[in-house]
């Protein structure tokens, strides 16, 4: 299981209801949106950070990790946005650093919704709450799979390196890069074998395109959709007169 998955079963929050959660997540990140970045973007980031920490009590090394990546990225954003290239060499861009700290403050806020909502729910119940709401499924079906794959392949690109370390792969940067390669020429022969013998597995069991998962569904209650629409008109206050 990976950290992700585990973390969205067993954290304090995982049998709240969809619909409070989702509500939660999506108002805040539009807020993150419309609202001044300046001060609504920073007040969304810290209530949903607080929401996941402290909430749900997702683990703060497990949402510092998987915010790494994505942060990155943002980082070269920014870097883009506040310099300018021309012929007179290299320089600040004309409002540069207010673009690119209004769209870090806007980015970061989004992604601590995003991040609140794949940590406490399970892929299971995300997927049934969009079939709820009239997602095709072929489209659901094919969502679990791939979903399923990244994880297999993940773990045998893992397993891989492992066996190549054992076997003094990774001696020297030449050998590092050549197993490397060796890895990446292999993965895919073994993300095909294993999706065919899926295939053939599903087949045998007489599968007819329903994928049926258990997922532990319950209805949204009127206290909790009412604190949710108080805290998002809260912020939203906030972020309008601070």
């Amino acid at each position: 299981m990976s950290p992700i998955d585990r973390s969205a079963h067993l954290n304090r929050w995982n049998k709240k209801p969809l619909a409070e959660k989702a509500l939660l997540a999506l108002g805040m990140m539009v807020l993150a949106i419309a609202l001044p970045p300046a001060a609504g973007a920073p007040v969304v980031a810290i209530v949903m950070t607080l929401a996941t920490l402290v909430g749900a009590r997702v683990p703060p090394g497990l949402w510092l990790g998987l915010m790494a990546a994505p942060a990155g990225f943002l980082a070269v954003g920014v870097v883009s946005l506040s310099i300018r290239i021309d012929a007179s060499g290299i320089g600040l861009a004309p409002g540069g650093l207010m673009a690119a700290a209004h769209l870090a403050a806007r980015s970061l806020a989004g992604l601590t919704c995003l991040l609140f909502l794949a940590l406490t729910t399970p892929t299971s119940t995300l997927i049934a709450g969009l079939r709820a709401i009239g997602l095709p499924q072929e489209i659901a079906e094919i969502s679990l799979l791939m979903y399923r794959f990244l994880f297999i392949l993940a773990d045998a690109a893992f397993a891989m390196d492992a066996a190549q370390a054992a076997r003094l792969g990774h001696a020297s940067w030449s050998q590092r890069l050549r197993s490397l390669g060796i890895l990446i020429a292999n993965l895919l022969p073994r993300a095909l074998d294993r999706a065919r013998r899926l295939e053939i597995g599903l087949a045998a069991r007489g599968w007819h395109g329903d994928m049926r998962v258990l997922s532990d569904a319950r209805p949204a209650t009127a206290s909790g959709i009412a604190v949710v629409v108080a805290l998002e008109a809260a912020t939203a206050a906030i972020g309008l007169f601070a």
